[in-house]
């Protein structure tokens, strides 16, 4: 079995000013792509595969189209030198796009279509923070998506895309591919399967896939912060007894419909006001307080400061904020020297519109050693705050991206970072955890976002209209 392996993962916020260029991908091409751990569970399966590009980037804003265009067309000459395939395996998230364009993975699948031609099997993995739409189903075959949030289930997802693949060539079995669109479209932070209703709504799919007859069962949150038609949630399956697939499609889309208005912040929120005089006041530590509405792993900036500015007019003590993204403040900390002080503007250097940046006197605490002009990250001090700038937009959602620069989250008071729930390895050590329900582009009241291609009822956008669950049979399931 020849299977080709690629694909292009982001999520990309319409609101977000800042486009993604190739510097912020990391780009897996040929053999460092199946040589990479993220890729090392095929070496599970039967199969012959063979590399073509991976692009991933973290969530931000547009990717620009030379951009997008100049890795689709490295992607499908690759895929040219590889034919005659048996099979395509595409890691993808969802939730991209492109300057210009809308459905951007619609395109990019298609695309991959056209080159493999119809007896090519295609199987596709994606996030459930994805949007997905009639064109993404006509042109595959198999289907399935992470089922948690946060995501501790990214290799598993993958595995079970795959092993439909390997099954299909190996049995010669076609499946059925369908979905059922839901007019619902939610933030992740209100979505989190830790939570109720989402985690009882994805408690469902084990049962379902056990059923004779389906293959996978994918429930979509969808991505809210996309201002494009397709933004929706929606229930997808893979099997081979359409009249099974259709039944537990519509009784999944329903059963999400039913509690569309139950969904819930799984932390305690407020203003960015009420966390900050909540953090400080608190008897228990560390607090950590998520500023959730530049979070750049929803497709935030990264780089506003509001929150920074809220914590030093309130004299806070004993806090680690991590951190803001401002190249030039960055290097001019490096230039200066460790133990420097001095004047520095800080925030707003990427969204200069969004926000106002934070003036103050600052003394360089740690500079990361490190031969890459992006890695730049230094700590500085200003008053009790112990604040992380970084040369270009990252989160810091993993107890090693603090340790790495000598700061010690544990020991803290109070802990900010750009976030919405928090990553595995914070939410543990949060005694408690505070959302800000900050302004941004990213921001959890998506109604106060325009949203100007909306072309049908979607709810928390439209609250007064009925919906009957409905599926749609992928293009190719109805030429079997």
């Amino acid at each position: 079995m020849r299977i080709a392996v690629g694909g292009i993962h982001i999520e990309c916020s319409t609101y977000n000013p800042v486009l993604n260029e190739e510097k912020d991908f990391r780009v897996l091409r040929g053999a460092e792509l199946t040589a990479a751990p993220y890729f090392a569970f095929l070496r599970d399966y039967d199969g012959e595969f063979l590399p073509t590009i991976h692009a991933r980037a973290i969530a931000g804003g547009p990717v620009a189209r030379h951009t997008y265009e100049a890795f689709k067309g490295e992607f499908l000459e690759r895929l040219k030198a590889l034919l005659p395939l048996d099979g395509l395996y595409l890691a993808m998230h969802g939730a991209m796009y492109v300057e210009g364009m809308e459905d951007a993975e619609g395109d990019w699948i298609n695309a991959a279509r056209a080159v493999v031609g119809d007896d090519c099997m295609v199987s596709a993995s994606y996030d459930l923070h994805g949007n997905v739409t009639q064109r993404i189903i006509d042109a595959l075959d198999m289907y399935s998506t992470y089922r948690t949030a946060p995501h501790i289930d990214v290799e598993e997802t993958m595995r079970r895309a795959v092993k439909m693949l390997t099954e299909s060539l190996r049995t010669g079995v076609k499946p059925i591919l369908l979905w059922a669109p839901i007019p619902v479209v939610l933030p992740g932070e209100r979505t989190s399967t830790v939570d109720e209703p989402a985690k009882g709504l994805y408690d469902m799919l084990p049962g379902i896939d056990a059923i004779d007859g389906v293959w996978d069962a994918s429930l979509m949150v969808g991505y809210v912060w996309a201002d494009e038609p397709r933004a929706t949630a929606a229930a997808i399956m893979t099997g081979t007894d359409r009249a099974v697939l259709e039944r537990e499609a519509k009784r999944l889309a329903q059963a999400y419909w039913d509690v569309r208005k139950d969904f819930v912040f799984g932390s305690e929120t407020g203003s960015i006001e009420e966390c900050v005089a909540r953090a400080i006041a608190s008897t228990t530590a560390p607090v950590v307080l998520a500023e959730s509405g530049d979070n750049p792993t929803g497709g935030g900036v990264g780089d506003r400061a509001d929150v920074l500015a809220e914590l030093i007019a309130k004299g806070a003590q004993g806090v680690i904020f991590a951190g803001i993204a401002d190249k030039a403040a960055t290097e001019t900390c490096y230039a200066a020297g460790l133990g420097a002080t001095l004047d520095l503007s800080v925030g707003a250097s990427l969204d200069t519109k969004g926000s106002k940046p934070v003036k103050g006197r600052f003394t360089v605490k740690y500079l990361l050693e490190t031969t890459e002009a992006s890695d730049m990250q230094a700590v500085v001090s200003i008053g009790g705050i112990d604040l992380v700038l970084s040369a270009k937009r990252r989160p810091y959602h993993n107890i090693a991206d603090f340790t790495r620069l000598e700061l010690d989250p544990y020991k803290a008071k109070i802990i900010v970072v750009k976030s919405g729930y928090l990553s595995p390895e914070l939410a543990p050590i949060a005694n408690p955890n505070l959302m800000a329900l900050s302004p941004g582009v990213v921001d959890q009241f998506v109604e106060r976002l325009p949203r100007l291609r909306k072309q049908k009822p979607t709810y928390p956008f439209d609250k007064d209209f009925d919906f009957t669950p409905e599926t749609a049979l992928s293009a190719r399931a109805l030429r079997r």
